[in-house]
């Protein structure tokens, strides 16, 4: 061929247009890798709290607050219940290994309904992956959220998580008291409707919160408290706790509401004990939450006023003016619940119902900083000796309400709230 200047020019622009193109091709095909590119093994996954342009918000639907000391699994098959609150068509879990010494696997995690004891509608099996596979592994202090899962979730409706433990692990993270029973058995029976050789265990193992995709959903309020919160002391299996029959009534006035309880029987507002204190576990367990955009603080100072050196009234006052600044400085708004009353209980004295009368009267009192206020100590105590439970409500321990007090308190609260 005849080299000439056209000749050149024409090779030169050619050269051009291929490596513009491999140029293209590389960064298209690396965004792809970038945007498929699954984190760490190890870091803490923690739920989106915001969706990507077009996508519709996750909110919350059940949740625990989350604890050490949990019993260790082997080659078995942990099946697990939980009542929701909002429903919705997509659905996502989370698994917590925040308490654990060692890492957490766990593989063939399935999510169905929920018929009886520890039998589930097989039909409705999903399986839930993460990050595309079967398996997972959560290093000691971490958090993992499942891949999303298209699965019909019922409002107000029992489903369960079972998922194969296969590696020994001496102790999970747990929440201690699940009110409930759930079942492990030997093996890899996640995929079965019937369990063979079922145990019961009353506490949750390693799964801390299930969300749900729900366009309509307006968000979800935490509870956070102690053993009241948490239910003890109310009808074993049946769901009873306040903030379940405060979901109940959302769900009956066609509110979309998420009601995450993290309650912890035992817990304090200031001393860690039965798990980390409220003040240090609020990040965790409110701020934390999928969807979070209330927060019912209710219970917990009762277990510091009734300890050996109860903490002054101003301490606890003081706590609470924390938790309501660190509320609204995420953007959350605050409902400060009174305390109940608890004289007759084994701890009560004079010094801790003084304390809670000041706290009482500071939630009450103008310029609290609460964006509410949920009057739990006149829903429950005896008109005629205002610092003594109702008989009514009374389990026997002058402490804990039963099922009708329980109701009563979900009663105190205004819908109106979560307009």
């Amino acid at each position: 061929m005849k080299w000439t200047r056209k000749t050149t020019l024409a090779i030169s622009a050619a050269l051009v247009v291929l490596v513009v193109a491999a140029v293209v091709f590389v960064r298209r095909d690396s965004s792809r890798e970038t945007a498929g590119t699954s984190p760490t093994p190890g870091t803490n996954t923690q739920p989106s709290q915001s969706a990507t342009p077009g996508e519709t918000p996750w909110t919350g639907t059940w949740a625990v607050a989350v604890q050490n000391g949990g019993r260790g699994f082997e080659q078995q098959t942990v099946r697990q219940v939980v009542r929701t609150s909002v429903g919705g068509d997509t659905v996502r879990i989370r698994l917590s290994n925040e308490f654990g010494s060692d890492p957490l696997t766990v593989s063939a995690v399935y999510l169905a309904n929920h018929l009886r004891t520890s039998t589930v509608d097989a039909n409705t099996n999903a399986h839930v992956t993460f990050d595309g596979g079967d398996s997972v592994t959560i290093e000691a202090g971490q958090t993992k959220v499942s891949d999303p899962v298209q699965f019909t979730l019922p409002a107000g409706g029992d489903v369960a998580v079972s998922a194969y433990v296969p590696e020994r692990i001496g102790s999970v993270t747990q929440h201690t008291f699940a009110n409930r029973n759930n079942y492990v058995v030997a093996g890899n029976q996640s995929t079965k409707g019937s369990l063979s050789g079922v145990q019961t265990f009353d506490n949750y193992a390693f799964l801390a919160g299930v969300d749900v995709q729900n366009p309509d959903a307006a968000g979800a309020v935490v509870t956070l408290g102690a053993s009241i919160t948490d239910g003890f002391d109310s009808t074993f299996n049946e769901n009873r706790r306040w903030p379940d029959q405060l979901a109940r009534r959302l769900v009956t006035a066609g509110q979309p509401v998420g009601v995450l309880n993290a309650g912890i029987s035992g817990n304090m507002l200031l001393g860690d004990g039965a798990g980390q204190s409220a003040v240090d576990r609020f990040d965790r367990d409110v701020l934390g939450q999928t969807g979070v955009k209330w927060v019912i603080v209710s219970d917990a100072a009762i277990n510091d006023l009734g300890g050996d050196n109860p903490p002054s009234g101003d301490e606890l006052i003081a706590a609470m003016q924390q938790l309501i600044q660190r509320s609204h400085d995420a953007g959350i708004k605050i409902f400060c619940a009174t305390l109940t009353p608890y004289e007759g209980a084994g701890y009560w004295n004079a010094e801790g119902e003084a304390g809670r009368d000041a706290v009482n009267d500071f939630i009450k009192a103008d310029g609290s900083g609460c964006d509410a206020v949920i009057d739990f100590d006149t829903a429950t105590h005896n008109p005629d000796a205002p610092t003594r439970y109702n008989s009514r409500y009374d389990t026997g321990d002058h402490l804990h309400p039963n099922d009708a007090g329980m109701e009563a308190l979900a009663a105190a609260v205004d819908l109106k709230l979560f307009a």
